[in-house]
């Protein structure tokens, strides 16, 4: 379609004309070369042979060119009331182009090619003045190329021709002389008065045929009675019926190129006089003005590149329009003239002259095209008949075209300048695009800025004079002139940058094509009716089959192309799905892997007015629908469904979601084979592995696991804890791997998003895998609207390896199935995620950018720096990886001797629980590991875990989880191997301790020891499954333990006579008073039974010793056990508290001296040697049931520690008397354990001091009375020295007393060794009691 050029009232227009069997290649070739031909100099068009037609002929010496223009096809038959308003407007000439070879026949080239010429114009038609045909030889030259006279106007250019092109050109000037010759002839016939009067007698005459015209008087010339011919291939026409030898009518020679009433030599270069009105209505006559016939001679030499002449008839022509109004004329001359500026201007005559005004060069060029727009939108007071709306609306808006045309090639060469000259002579089918619009940075704003600036014109200036064009006249326009019009204004829109106002005019550009190929596709449609009968129905009756016809699908591809540009302008996306082909259909993983899972997670900046984005959505569904193209249909359906669901209606989404669905269908019935992408975004939303049953897990374990650890099998601590109160690799080991069976099935829960508001129907959904091979089957699926809704997916792990888990593949009906990534969620790619949200969002509603560059096509533009180097920073991704390992057994629980899974004790009571096992599958269990948990055990482990215990509470805390456990098992006695099929019977102890209520037996087992299929090293792993089994506890709390006390034996003497006299003397058969102690504690009982309570003494050189009481509900006993004296190694008593765990390197966090530290470790070490010495049980009175009764929960002073302990030096004190008789010492009497000394008399006090340490001491001793006021002692009282003692030493000491006063005294002898500091515990203590009274014996 031919592009309306600025310059194109001077175009010499020739038809190009395919003829006979040539082909579309060649025949474009061949074109091609023709239309490379666009100026011919004056200087080489022949002269012609008759002087009365060579008025428009050059001369030999002219210097101008012939602008030559080549288009497709002719005009429209109704602007052939145009052929004498505007001559440049139809082919002045016609070209054949032929091929021949040997069987083809010249005369029948000849004769295609003149019927061509009759098909294509009309019988009354002036044009083409004159034709010709090339006939381009084809092979070896061997055609008969002898064309004799009877084919004139078949020219043949043989195959053996070296520069066809200059030939060509030759011929192209040959014809060219013709039809300017054929230019006089017509000028001839509208000279004469009857000529001039059908020149006026409409707005738009036509040429008067030789009837109308009458004949000559005198007939001298024969060849002047001759028809006026259209298509006479002869190089002349027949003259006027005017006889040759009169005066010319408007007073003109032939040959002269002057107007009417001059006359000058016969030489068509002689100098322009302005023509003389005076005499013009003297010959022709007052009733027709002869502006008209000016106007057509101007536009024949402006045809026959004679600029001069024509701006001279231009001008005469416009004088009369002006005195006689003409509006419609009088603009068409004003295009003249502004036509004639460009010729100038191009050939550089009037570049001079425009260059030195102060104005713009082409602003005369821009009035004379405003005055001519404004005159053809008024074109006068005309009759009904006379209104050819077509016709004036196509000159209208040709004539703003021109306007724009000037002011758009002077802004794109920068100015006015040969640039600009050439892009407003270019003709063709397409328009001259300059090299500022070329380059890759022309669609920028600040390039169209600065070429406003330079050319000084604005662009805001010519988008106002573009838009005089679109307006409702052009529905007066045929559809192939309407669809120039608008498709020029789109692109002129479109290089200034105005891409709304292209698309707006696109829109309708679309409609005139939809117009033009749906009643095209209408017309030529053959009709096709039935040929068989059917059930008696003969054609063309109801009931008949039909055969319907195939639809033409030429032109579709570039509609739509128009229409997903327009749709882009506004922001919609009609190839956001793609088409598919199914035979070649290549999978999107890489794309979607790439694509960020949070993408709907943040904001989009909308762009766009949702109301029109929504029309022109309907409207590209009306097109796809109309033409018709099922897969465009549903692309565009889908594409904005997927791009603006959000905008839609419920009503909307729902009308185009069906429609999609039977574009696909129809498509399918079709054959079409493309298939749609998937569309309706990410789908999957995360992918799940359920977790097997508890009975079907496995656990990974080392292989040291095999060989049994310290605090392993008691279920007291969590196997497998790390010896470290913090470990780092702790989190990354909790995580693990994910392990499943080789040939077991899995569960896999798949969650699907649905944004819309209609069920989204998916025909396959399966797992995307890689690495071992994987079984597993699609399912069809239908997602609730605006719902997330799980799937479950099942398969099966053929072999043994790493299976990853990367994905699904998802198949929408009638579509291509797509693999949607899914990567695992880590640390660093949340952070990522997060600041990538946070740029967004603070980058939300602020740009840079305006208007078409908010696009989200342009998104990538709008990025910050932050946002793309957040996208760039972006880590392999991770997938759910399983580890597939061999088969392995299942074990299950058969049988159990619990009632209920319930168990009830008492504290500290003990009780056996057995458990039958059965092996339910194909391989042996050669691994058998017990492991418990009760409800104890969670607080104690997590306050172990804190650390923050003290090292006692924690030792306490470990002893109970150990070696206090609520269950417990002895491996030893167990079968640990069970054969498929077979059974074996487990027994577990299960212990009563308060506080607990409910346990677990875990069974962990395996296959370890199978069968290597290689010699490769064994793996360092092993791997179980563990079988649970639930208890519950209930623990009765009976018995309790208060006041432990250790005293010496003689202050128990209280104590002591509370023991039954049957009992107290086996208890206390071998005790002594030096050397033992006594064990005491209250025993309550917090039943409703009455227990039997037993302390037992199991100590190293002494006797078993038992005492035993019944405490009666409600009540509590003392219990007292006579204790021999214990002394531990140094070694013993300076080791640290241990840890009962693996666990090492605890920090103490108390802040202790060392002497503290010390007497902390000897009084845990101490106390432990206390409960190894005496163990407490319980009976239940009148019963069987027993068990033991613990003294964990009581403390052991520093006292009892002193009391406990062996002294290393031993102090005895006595008192005795002197004799009356001799010096013999006499013990004083003693009652109630009491010495009884007489008042105011000396008694002496002995002490004997025995070293029982193993080292030698040097001691001292203090001796303390109370009250001491009343005594009276001889010497010092304190650091009294005793002198070197060796092990074993025994050194006796005695001082003399008196107590002056009567009452109850207490004496105390301490032991210490000398250099000891103050508050250092004695080594050796004693302690006497008297009572004085006036009465004692003496």
């Amino acid at each position: 379609m031919e592009y309306p050029a600025f310059a194109s009232l001077a175009h010499f227009r020739i038809l190009l004309v395919p003829v006979g069997s040539i082909s579309r290649t060649t025949f474009d070739q061949w074109a091609a070369d023709i239309r490379t031909l666009e100026n011919i100099r004056l200087s080489d068009i022949p002269p012609g042979t008759k002087d009365d037609k060579a008025r428009f002929m050059p001369s030999p010496k002219s210097k101008g060119y012939l602008h030559l223009s080549f288009p497709s096809h002719p005009p429209p038959s109704s602007h052939n009331a145009m052929s004498l308003f505007r001559p440049s407007h139809f082919p002045l000439g016609v070209i054949g182009i032929a091929t021949c070879s040997q069987t083809d026949s010249l005369t029948s080239i000849a004769a295609e090619f003149n019927g061509a010429v009759r098909d294509l114009f009309s019988p009354d038609s002036v044009y083409p003045l004159a034709k010709n045909c090339f006939v381009f030889e084809e092979g070896d030259g061997t055609t008969n190329l002898n064309l004799g006279d009877h084919l004139p106007g078949l020219v043949i250019i043989p195959s053996m021709m070296g520069n066809k092109k200059e030939n060509i050109e030759t011929l192209l000037a040959d014809l060219c002389s013709n039809i300017l010759a054929e230019f006089s002839t017509v000028v001839d016939t509208l000279e004469s008065p009857l000529g001039n009067e059908y020149l006026n007698a409409s707005l738009f005459p036509f040429f008067p045929s030789s009837v109308d015209i009458p004949k000559p008087l005198v007939d001298d010339e024969p060849e002047s009675l001759s028809r006026l011919s259209s298509y006479n291939s002869q190089p002349e026409l027949a003259t006027s019926p005017m006889r040759r030898g009169s005066t010319p009518i408007l007073g003109m020679k032939r040959n002269s190129s002057m107007g009417p009433g001059l006359t000058m030599a016969p030489t068509r270069q002689s100098t322009l006089a302005v023509p003389q009105t005076r005499k013009r209505q003297s010959v022709i006559g007052a009733v027709s003005s002869h502006g008209r016939l000016f106007k057509v001679l101007a536009d024949f030499f402006i045809l026959a590149g004679r600029a001069e002449d024509a701006s001279v008839w231009y001008s005469e022509a416009i004088a009369l329009f002006k005195a006689a109004p003409d509006p419609v004329w009088y603009a068409s001359a004003l295009e003249g003239l502004a036509t004639v500026s460009l010729l100038e201007a191009w050939s550089g005559q009037g570049l001079q002259a425009s260059m030195s005004t102060a104005r713009e060069p082409w602003g005369e060029l821009s009035e004379k095209l405003e005055q001519a727009i404004a005159l053809y939108a008024k074109p006068g007071p005309q009759s009904d008949a006379d209104q050819r709306y077509d016709l004036l609306a196509y000159l209208y808006t040709t004539a703003v075209m021109r306007h724009s045309s000037l002011l758009f090639a002077t802004w794109a060469a920068k100015g006015w300048g040969p640039l600009a000259f050439t892009a407003l002579m270019h003709p063709g089918p397409a328009p001259y695009i300059p090299p500022t619009l070329s380059h890759p940075d022309s669609h920028l704003p600040s390039s169209r800025d600065r070429l406003s600036s330079i050319s000084g014109v604005a662009r805001s200036q010519m988008a106002a004079v573009i838009a005089q064009a679109h307006g409702p006249w052009l529905l007066h326009l045929g559809h192939r002139e309407r669809l120039i019009i608008l498709q020029n204004i789109a692109y002129l829109y479109s290089s200034l940058g105005y891409h709304r106002k292209e698309a707006y005019i696109l829109r309708e550009v679309v409609g005139c094509v939809m117009d033009m190929v749906v009643c095209g596709r209408e017309e030529n449609s053959p009709i096709l009716s039935s040929a068989i009968t059917v059930n008696g129905k003969a054609p063309n009756e109801p009931g008949a089959v039909a055969v319907k016809g195939g639809e033409s699908s030429i032109g579709n591809e570039s509609v739509l192309r128009l229409v997903k540009h327009i749709c882009s302008i506004h922001g919609v996306n009609l190839t956001a799905v793609g088409l598919v082909d199914s035979a070649n259909q290549v999978p999107k993983a890489e794309v979607t892997a790439l694509q960020d899972v949070d993408e709907d997670d943040v904001p989009h900046e909308p762009y766009g007015w949702p109301e029109l984005q929504i029309g022109i959505v309907r409207e590209a569904l009306a097109v796809a629908e109309s033409l018709p193209d099922p897969p465009s249909v549903a692309q565009f359906s889908l594409s904005a469904l997927k791009s603006l669901h959000t905008v839609f209606s419920d009503d909307d989404q729902y009308h185009i979601y069906y429609t999609s669905n039977r574009a696909l269908t129809a498509a399918k019935r079709r054959g079409d084979t493309r298939l749609m992408d998937y569309w309706s975004g990410q789908p999957v939303v995360s992918i799940e592995l359920l977790q097997p049953s508890p009975s079907k897990s496995l656990v990974e374990n080392p292989a040291s696991m095999l060989v049994q650890r310290k605090s392993e099998g008691v279920g007291g601590l969590a196997q497998g804890t790390s010896p470290f109160l913090y470990d780092p690799r702790k989190p990354l080991a909790a995580r693990g791997k994910t392990l499943v069976v080789k040939d077991e099935p899995l569960e896999f829960v798949v969650t699907l998003r649905n944004p819309f508001v209609f069920d989204l129907e998916l025909q396959n959904l399966s797992l995307s895998t890689s690495g071992v091979a994987f079984d597993t089957r699609p399912v069809s699926v239908t997602i609730p609207a605006n719902s997330l809704h799980p799937v479950a997916l099942l398969g099966k792990p053929l072999v043994d390896g790493t299976l990853v888990i990367k994905g699904c593949h998802v198949q929408a009906p009638g579509g291509a199935s797509r693999e949607f990534l899914l990567p695992l969620s880590t640390t660093e790619e949340e952070e990522r995620r997060s600041r990538r949200r946070s740029a967004i969002a603070c980058e939300f509603g602020r740009s840079k950018y305006q208007g078409l560059d908010l696009r989200p096509g342009k998104a990538g533009k709008r990025s910050s720096v932050l946002v793309s180097a957040s996208s760039s920073n972006r880590s392999v991704p991770k997938y759910l990886e399983c580890t597939v390992v061999p088969e392995q057994p299942l074990l299950r629980i058969r049988w159990s001797s619990l009632t209920h899974g319930a168990v009830m004790l008492y504290n500290g009571e003990q009780s056996t629980l057995r458990l039958t096992l059965e092996n339910v599958s194909d391989l042996p269990i050669d691994f058998l590991r017990f492991s418990f948990d009760d409800s104890t055990m969670a607080p104690a482990q997590a306050a172990l875990a804190e650390g923050d215990l003290p090292i006692y509470d924690a030792y306490e805390t470990e002893y109970q989880l150990i070696n206090r456990p609520v269950f417990s098992w002895n491996c030893e006695q167990a079968d640990t191997e069970i054969l498929p099929g077979k059974k074996t019977a487990i027994s577990v102890t299960c212990t009563g301790k308060v506080d607990c209520t409910s346990g677990g037996i875990f069974i962990s087992y395996g296959y370890v020891h199978r069968r290597q299929e290689t010699l490769s090293q064994p793996s360092e792993t092993f791997h179980t499954r563990q079988l649970s089994y639930p208890v519950l506890v209930t623990v009765y709390h009976m018995l309790e333990c208060h006041n432990m006390d250790i005293f010496p034996l003689g202050a128990g003497e209280y104590e002591v006579e509370k023991v039954p006299e049957s009992r107290r003397e086996a208890l206390f058969r071998d005790v002594e008073e030096e050397g033992w102690c006594l064990f005491s504690i209250d025993v309550r009982n917090a039943y409703g039974l009455p227990f039997e309570v037993v302390l037992e003494r199991d100590q190293e050189g002494t006797s078993v010793a038992l005492t035993s009481s019944i405490v009666a509900p409600g009540s509590m006993t003392r219990m007292v056990l006579p204790l021999k004296k214990l002394q531990l190694h140094e070694e013993i008593t300076t080791q640290p508290i241990p840890m009962l765990s693996d666990r090492q390197f605890v920090v103490d966090k108390t802040k202790l001296s060392s002497a503290e530290h010390k007497l902390q470790r000897e009084l845990f070490w101490y106390r432990e040697e206390l409960f190894k010495c005496v163990r407490g049980r319980w009976r239940e009175a009148g019963g069987t049931r027993s068990g033991e009764l613990s003294f964990r929960q009581q403390r052991m002073t520093l006292p009892m520690l002193e009391t406990l302990r062996t002294e290393a030096a031993r102090v005895h004190i006595e008192l005795v008397r002197r004799s009356d008789t001799s010096d013999e010492r006499l013990s004083v009497a003693r009652r109630g354990g009491m010495y009884q000394p007489a008042p105011y008399e000396f008694v002496y006090l002995r002490l004997r001091i025995t070293n029982f340490s193993l080292q030698p001491l040097l001691l001292t001793v203090d001796i303390t009375a109370d009250p001491a006021d009343h005594v009276i002692q001889e010497g010092t009282a304190s650091d009294v020295s005793i002198g070197h003692l060796e092990p074993g030493a025994v050194r006796e000491l005695e001082t003399p007393l008196c107590f002056v006063a009567c009452g109850r005294f207490r004496i105390q002898a301490d032991a210490r060794t000398v250099g000891a500091v103050a508050g250092t515990p004695r080594v050796g203590s004693a302690t006497l009691k008297a009572i004085v009274e006036e009465d004692n014996p003496r």
